[in-house]
């Protein structure tokens, strides 16, 4: 099934493969992810989705957009938008689907196969006219979680359906990796912390 001549691109919702990685219990290593759908064909372009909040000085995500942009991935971010709901509740929204949507259809005639990083329903139109164009799409989510992250009509919308837990040995953080950046975070602030308090 595999063609090294083909032309790949990968579009990632970063939002929803994050929620599913998370609910199948592992960190998604972007890098091992990368060198996966190289070997697959000629990978052209990896685009990486995301919404972030302008007003925060720091977030969780930022070092993760950081991380990809100088290594390998096209991230495009949007600032989320705040909004109160009906009962005055404070609401934050931040859909990519757009952005993601006209990537796809400008890259489509470029490349042979199309993989979305997302199991969001909204997409099945979206696959359907990339294949009117004579593209493969595959879709990468995941069923294996009650209720399913991947909607029914985009899975079978889809050339192929690819189940994240089957790449989950490939594609998947070792999770003794993430204690040793915790220690050595831990361990070059305490230093920063004894050479500032030293005035060095």
């Amino acid at each position: 099934m595999i063609d090294s001549r083909e032309k790949l691109a990968l579009f990632i919702d970063g939002a929803n493969l994050y929620a599913t990685s998370k609910s199948l219990g592992f960190d998604i290593d972007y890098k091992k992810l990368l060198g996966e759908f190289n070997a697959r064909g000629y990978l052209v372009r990896a685009y990486y989705y995301t919404a972030l909040a302008e007003d925060q000085e720091y977030s969780s995500i930022r070092p993760l957009i950081d991380w990809l942009d100088y290594n390998g991935y096209s991230v495009v971010t949007k600032p989320t938008k705040e909004f109160y709901d009906a009962t005055g509740r404070r609401k934050i929204k931040g859909n990519m689907d757009i952005e993601l949507a006209i990537d796809v259809m400008e890259l489509a005639d470029h490349v042979d196969h199309i993989y979305i990083f997302s199991g969001d329903g909204d997409f099945r139109s979206l696959v359907e006219a990339v294949q009117r164009k004579g593209r493969k799409v595959s879709v990468v989510s995941t069923l294996a979680t009650q209720p399913p992250m991947i909607a029914d009509e985009l899975r079978r919308q889809a050339d192929h359906f690819i189940e994240l837990t089957t790449l989950q040995q490939r594609i998947g953080r070792d999770p003794s990796e993430r204690a040793t950046r915790v220690a050595e975070r831990v361990q070059a602030q305490e230093t920063f912390d004894d050479d500032f308090d030293e005035g060095v």
